[in-house]
C-alpha cells in the first residue's frame, strides 16, 4: 500500500499507549454491517483486508489503521420526483392542496422507504501513527474525511488532542518565495513542475501542470502579487509530492528506487508480509518528508498558549 495524498496532524500531551490496547480498542468500534435504516456507518477494519483480523499493524514505531466509510446513495432527484408524485396524486383525489408539514412527511416516508435499496458506497481511509513523532497522517484527499478518520479514532482511545499541523513561515509565503528568488530554495529540494497561483480579489486562479516553474512568465506572474498555494517540489531518492497552502500533502510518489527496494523485499508471497513491507518504507519515507518540510519553512509553530490550543482542538 501506498499513500497518495496526506493531511499531517500533530499530537498534543499524547501519552504513549501499548499497541495492545490500541488494538483492543479499535476492536469496540469495528465495522459492523449497514443496517437497511442507516445512511452512513464508520468502523475500524483490517488494514491487509478480509482475510486478516488485524486492526493495527505497528513496526519501528509507526502505526497502521484503517477506517471504512458505507454511505447509501439516494439521488435527492430520485425522493423528489416520488414525492412531486405522491403529492399530486393525493391532491387530485382530495381535491384540496397539501399543506407544508404534509408534504415534509410525505418526503420523510419516501427517504425511510426507498433508503434500504439505495447503492452503498465504500471508503477506506488510511490512517498513519508516527509515535516516535507525535504525528498522525491520514491518508485522504479531504480534510473533512480526514477528520472524520481522527473522530473515530479520539472516540475509540477516549481522548486525542490534535491540530494540524503548522509552520512557523505561512507556506503561501514560503513557496511564492521558494518560486521567486531560486537562491532561497532549500539544497535538498527539487521544485517540479506543477503550481497554482491566487491573486487577490477577484482575479481568478492560474494553474499550471508541467511547466517550467523557473520561466519568465512565471516570474511575471509573481511580480503583479500572485501567490504560491500549491507548489510540486520533491526531495531526491525519496518522494515528490503537491504541497498545498494548509501543508496537505497530495499527489504523492515515492521514488523508484525506493519502489524497487520494496519489491525486492522476500515476502513469501504473503500478501500479510508485504503489507507491513511496504508500510514501514513508505511510513519512513513520510515522516522524513514532513521533517523536512518542516525544517525548510523554519520549524514548527508552538507558539500558540493551551487556551489557543483549545480552540483549535474544538475547531476540528
Amino acid at each position: 500500500m501506498w499513500i497518495r495524498n496526506l493531511h499531517p496532524y500533530r499530537l498534543h500531551d499524547m501519552e504513549n499507549i501499548d499497541g495492545a490496547l490500541v488494538e483492543q480498542a479499535l476492536s469496540e468500534q469495528a465495522l459492523r454491517p449497514l443496517s437497511g435504516s442507516e445512511a452512513r456507518r464508520v468502523g475500524w477494519v483490517p488494514p491487509a483486508g478480509r482475510g486478516s483480523s488485524v486492526l493495527m499493524h505497528e513496526l519501528q514505531g509507526h502505526r497502521l489503521l484503517s477506517m471504512l466509510r458505507q454511505e447509501r446513495i439516494l439521488p435527492a432527484s430520485v425522493v423528489r420526483g416520488e414525492v412531486e408524485d405522491r403529492v399530486e396524486a393525493i391532491e387530485a383525489s382530495e381535491a384540496r392542496k397539501l399543506r407544508r408539514q404534509e408534504k415534509q412527511a410525505i418526503k420523510e416516508q419516501v427517504y425511510e422507504e426507498f433508503l434500504p435499496r439505495a447503492f452503498v458506497r465504500t471508503q477506506r481511509v488510511d490512517v498513519w501513527w508516527d509515535v516516535g513523532r507525535d504525528l498522525i497522517g491520514v491518508a485522504t484527499s479531504s480534510r473533512k474525511r480526514a477528520e472524520e478518520a481522527l473522530d473515530l479514532l479520539r472516540e475509540s482511545i477516549g481522548s486525542l488532542k490534535v491540530t494540524p499541523l503548522a509552520t512557523q513561515a505561512l507556506p503561501v509565503r514560503a513557496m511564492t518565495t521558494w518560486l521567486s528568488d531560486p537562491a532561497s530554495r532549500p539544497a535538498d529540494m527539487q521544485i517540479g513542475d506543477q503550481v497554482e497561483l491566487k491573486a487577490k480579489g477577484d482575479d481568478g486562479v492560474v494553474r499550471g501542470r508541467q511547466v517550467d516553474l523557473d520561466s519568465d512568465d512565471m516570474q511575471q506572474l509573481l511580480e503583479s502579487g500572485r501567490q504560491a498555494s500549491k507548489l510540486a517540489i520533491g526531495i531526491e531518492g525519496r518522494v515528490t509530492f503537491v504541497l498545498h497552502d494548509d501543508l496537505a500533502i497530495k499527489s504523492i510518489r515515492f521514488d523508484d528506487e525506493l519502489i524497487e527496494e520494496a519489491h525486492q523485499a522476500d515476502d513469501g508471497d504473503d500478501a500479510y508480509v508485504r503489507l507491513e513491507a511496504d508500510f514501514l518504507l513508505m511510513a519512513q519515507a513520510l515522516g522524513e518528508s514532513v521533517d523536512r518540510i518542516v525544517d525548510w519553512m523554519g520549524g514548527e509553530a508552538r507558539q500558540y498558549g493551551a487556551s489557543h490550543v483549545d480552540d483549535l482542538l474544538r475547531t476540528y
